[in-house]
């Protein structure tokens, strides 16, 4: 008998197969204890993962933006000048000595014998003037000198004739007393005319112009035929400039001839007082015109004025120089380059390490920790690209380069390597690749 025959054995077989299938066993509570540990576990070290990496990033952030605003800086230190410092000074030279030649008698210009340009020694005869009012004076002078002293003899005479008379009792007392009296004023008479006649030869004399010293005639203001002032008060016109007025045929109270001194030239420079105490006599000096360029001349400092002009705050100081060929000539502008001997040598610093504020000059130096301080300056010379500092640095200063304008006092600067400066290089073609 097949299945659909017997439906009931099917379904008796079916429920005692169930049956024998055991069912499953109980889950321990260790058990769920450890797998919600695990999965604790597990979550908190994804959440860890997750949020350290994001802490150390925002504490990196931190920390570069924090260094970042930190100021890198290029620290330099001052260099140390020679000893011997160089200051140049403009300067105009003159003359060692130099003199205007007037007239001291009144008349004509006779003759004039020496031009501009002309070299002169002491006592040649410049110039001559043709004085007759005077010549005739004294020739009237020598006539009443003349007639003095024959007065004089005729009074001697008279006075020794009384004088024996009186040994005699042969004329008065009176008489006597009378006659040594004239002598007395006929001597007096004659020194008055002699020095009449010393006084007008004096004036003679003067119609010979000769030069005072050695030297060069630098101007000559009157020509022949000229009348002549003497005196000193008027003005003229100079011949040797080419002002003499057409047709002028006087020249009143007016300088005849100047001379200069040439061999030895004065110099007046005005030093800077902060140099006042080095510029001392025999200090040495050279001297350059742009008339010889290349060379130098030698010149000594003779002398200074002691005292410190209140205008400018230099001090007056003369540089005599040798001139024996005459080549440099008195009027000529020249700079002197002065030799100075300094007790401290001084520092120098670029140009870029200054700071113009409100304040006034400053540099920023570096304290031991790295922090700022601005330091107020004094500047002596400028150099172009350095200065020199005479106040307000030392030596061993560390001085910020080319600072910025937000450098203050006190900041925190980080100290920039020139070697980390160096611009970025070209990338190479493997650097490229």
């Amino acid at each position: 008998m097949n299945a659909e025959q017997h439906p009931s054995s099917a379904h008796q077989g079916h429920v005692e197969s169930e049956m024998a299938t055991p069912p499953p066993p109980p889950v321990s509570k260790a058990r769920v204890t450890i797998f919600l540990l695990c999965a604790i576990i597990v979550a908190v070290v994804l959440a860890v993962g997750g949020i350290l990496p994001r802490i150390h990033a925002e504490k990196k952030l931190a920390d570069d933006t924090n260094e970042m605003a930190i100021p890198q800086v290029l620290v330099i230190q001052p260099k140390e000048g020679a000893p011997t410092q160089e200051i140049v000074v403009p300067g105009n030279m003159q003359p060692y000595i130099d003199a205007p030649i007037y007239s001291r008698t009144d008349g004509y210009l006779k003759k004039w014998y020496a031009d501009i340009g002309t070299h002169v020694k002491k006592g040649q005869l410049l110039a001559e003037i043709e004085s007759p009012e005077i010549d005739q004076q004294l020739q009237q002078a020598r006539a009443d000198l003349a007639t003095a002293q024959a007065n004089l003899q005729l009074s001697q005479t008279t006075a020794a004739r009384y004088a024996d008379l009186l040994k005699q009792d042969a004329v008065s007392q009176q008489d006597t007393d009378n006659s040594a009296a004239d002598l007395k004023a006929r001597q007096t008479m004659v020194k008055s005319a002699q020095a009449n006649v010393s006084r007008l030869e004096q004036l003679t004399s003067f119609e010979k112009i000769t030069a005072p010293f050695d030297g060069v005639i630098t101007a000559r203001n009157v020509d022949n035929g000229q009348l002549i002032n003497s005196g000193n008060t008027g003005n003229g016109s100079s011949i040797g400039s080419g002002n003499i007025a057409a047709g002028s045929t006087s020249v009143n109270s007016h300088e005849l001839f100047h001379i200069a001194s040439l061999n030895t030239l004065r110099v007046f420079i005005n030093v800077p007082q902060i140099y006042s105490n080095a510029a001392k006599p025999a200090t040495v000096a050279e001297l350059t015109l742009d008339q010889f360029p290349g060379r130098r001349f030698p010149g000594t400092l003779v002398r200074n004025a002691n005292a410190i002009d209140l205008a400018t705050r230099t001090l007056l100081v003369e540089v005599d120089v040798k001139n024996p060929k005459g080549e440099l000539l008195p009027g000529s502008y020249t700079e002197v380059h002065l030799k100075l001997d300094e007790s401290k040598p001084t520092l120098l610093l670029p140009v870029s390490t200054l700071i113009f504020r409100t304040a006034g000059l400053q540099i920023a130096t570096l304290t031991g920790d790295n922090h700022t301080h601005m330091a107020s300056i004094t500047l002596g010379r400028d150099y172009g690209s350095q200065v020199e500092v005479v106040s307000g640095l030392s030596a061993g200063d560390k001085v910020v380069d080319s600072p910025p304008d937000s450098l203050a006092e006190g900041d925190q600067v980080r100290i920039l390597h020139p070697q980390s400066q160096q611009p970025n290089a070209t990338p190479t073609a493997a650097q490229a690749k």
